[in-house]
């Protein structure tokens, strides 16, 4: 009596787990590409109609470069842009230098009221600006200060300096402390011991943080506003003013040329700091 071989029955493996894993993969590009296109897509046409050789951004009459041409040969925008370069190289270099000394007083010395000297110092981080323009325009009437050009670069230092000492701070957190104390074993002082010890590891973290705070202040509008004299604007002052009556292709062209120097300016400080963690 023979028996007929059957094969065995193919274990049917279900297709809803690679089906979900796939809709799941499709929904998270679609998710990506939506986010992307809302941040970018207006910048995108922004750049695309500063080439419109119309003076009314909503009619496309032909491509031309006579706007970034015009852009530089306008005094009023050059005038704003040397007062926004004047204050955001002043209030940096102003900063850097009070910042670092900050964030490694806060690092290496203990003090009565530390706690709370270190979060008075970084408030600036997390109040809005109106409140800090505000405030420093009431303080600057109390002591009858006139505004200028200067007043801006001290209104400036504010918020500047916060950002750079959190960035060194950050930077600091991750050296080694026994190289300082190295130094002052075999001789150095200890401004000796800063100087050539701690400060050149410093300098990657000085430098994003000063990248940083001039992206901002070149950026700034409410706390310039507020504390700017007559005849004192900078370049988001003039702009602002100019937008008012309608957005011309010269704005537009100057908007361009912002936005690449800012991604300029971001992309060297993220090359700096991993060229420092390397």
């Amino acid at each position: 009596m023979t028996q007929s071989l059957q094969p065995p029955e193919e274990t049917v493996i279900p297709d809803s787990l690679g089906s979900k894993s796939k809709l799941s993969f499709s929904w998270q590009i679609g998710f990506t590409l939506v986010m992307f296109g809302f941040m970018y897509l207006p910048i995108a046409v922004l750049a695309f109609y500063s080439f419109n050789q119309s003076a009314y951004s909503a009619n496309w009459k032909g491509f031309t470069f006579d706007w970034y041409v015009k852009l530089f040969s306008d005094g009023r925008i050059l005038s704003s842009l040397q007062n926004s370069l004047i204050v955001a190289f002043c209030a940096v270099g102003i900063s850097a230098v009070l910042g670092t000394l900050m964030a490694v007083g806060l690092a290496k010395y203990q003090f009565r009221g530390k706690s709370l000297y270190l979060g008075v110092s970084y408030l600036p981080l997390i109040i809005p600006d109106i409140a800090i323009a505000v405030a420093t325009l009431v303080f600057l009437a109390v002591f009858a200060i006139p505004l200028n050009l200067w007043t801006i670069v001290a209104a400036h230092i504010v918020f500047c300096l916060a950002y750079i000492a959190l960035v060194v701070s950050t930077r600091l957190a991750d050296l080694d402390p026994h190289l300082e104390e190295a130094a002052l074993d075999l001789g150095a002082t200890p401004f000796n011991a800063f100087i050539q010890v701690l400060l050149p590891q410093l300098i990657p973290g000085i430098v994003s943080g000063c990248l940083l705070a001039f992206v901002l202040s070149m950026d700034d509008f409410l706390i310039a506003s507020f504390t700017a004299g007559s005849g004192f604007n900078t370049l988001p002052m003039e702009i602002f003013s100019r937008i008012r009556t309608g957005v011309k292709p010269d704005i537009n062209a100057l908007s361009v040329i912002l936005i690449v120097m800012s991604g300029l300016v971001a992309f060297l400080g993220e090359f700096w700091r991993y060229k420092s963690e390397k």
